[in-house]
C-alpha cells in the first residue's frame, strides 16, 4: 500500500484518503448493521421463552441471538413482568416432489414452519404470526447419508432465516412501551 502510495502524485493520495473517509461515513451513518447484530428495545431486556421443544434448531439459533443482542433469557416461569415469546408451532416436514420412473424419490421439498407471539406483562405486543421457508433438494439413494446431512444443513439453514425474521421484528418494537400494545 505504501509503495502504491509513493508512487500516486501527492493530490490523488489526498483524494483517495478523502474518498475512504466519504464511504466510510456513509455506511455508518446511513444505519448499517453487520449481520447478526439486531438492536432490541430496552422492554426486551429479559425475555422468557414458551417452548415445548428446546432442542429445536429454531430454539437453539433464537437463544443464541438474544444473547448475542445483550438480552438475558429467564428460564423462570413465575416471573410476569418479563418479556415471553410464545413458540406456538415449531416443526420441518418433508415430502416427496418428483420420482423416477422407477418410482424412486428424486427431488424432495423440505418446509419449515413457525408460529410465534410476544406478550409483556399480560400484554400481546406480537400477536400470533406464522410463517413457513421452503426448500427443494435433490435426492439420491446412492448418495443417502450425504442426503440426509444435506436435508439436516438445509432444516438449520431454514431455522436461522427464520430467527432472523423474528429478530427483525422484536427489533420493530422499539417504539414499545411496557404495557402498549403493537
Amino acid at each position: 500500500m505504501l509503495r502504491a502510495a509513493r508512487r500516486m502524485a501527492p493530490g490523488a493520495v489526498l483524494v483517495s484518503l478523502v474518498a475512504s473517509l466519504m464511504a466510510a461515513s456513509l455506511i455508518g451513518g446511513c444505519g448499517f448493521r453487520l449481520q447478526g447484530s439486531v438492536a432490541l428495545p430496552q422492554s426486551l431486556a429479559v425475555v422468557r421463552i414458551d417452548t415445548n421443544d428446546t432442542q429445536s434448531d429454531f430454539y437453539v439459533g433464537l437463544r443464541k441471538a438474544l444473547l448475542a443482542a445483550g438480552t438475558r433469557v429467564e428460564e423462570d416461569r413465575k416471573d410476569e413482568s418479563i418479556a415471553v415469546i410464545h413458540i406456538i408451532t415449531d416443526n420441518s416436514a418433508e415430502r416427496i416432489l418428483t420420482v423416477s420412473t422407477l418410482n424412486v424419490p428424486t427431488e424432495n421439498e423440505l418446509t419449515y414452519t413457525l408460529k410465534f407471539s410476544v406478550s409483556l406483562s399480560g400484554h400481546e405486543l406480537i400477536a400470533p404470526e406464522e410463517h413457513h421457508l421452503i426448500r427443494d433438494y435433490s435426492y439420491s439413494e446412492s448418495a443417502q447419508l450425504a442426503k440426509e446431512r444435506e436435508r439436516a444443513i438445509l432444516s438449520e439453514a431454514l431455522a436461522n432465516d427464520l430467527v432472523s425474521v423474528v429478530m427483525r421484528r422484536l427489533s420493530s418494537l422499539s417504539g414499545a412501551s411496557s404495557g402498549a400494545v403493537q
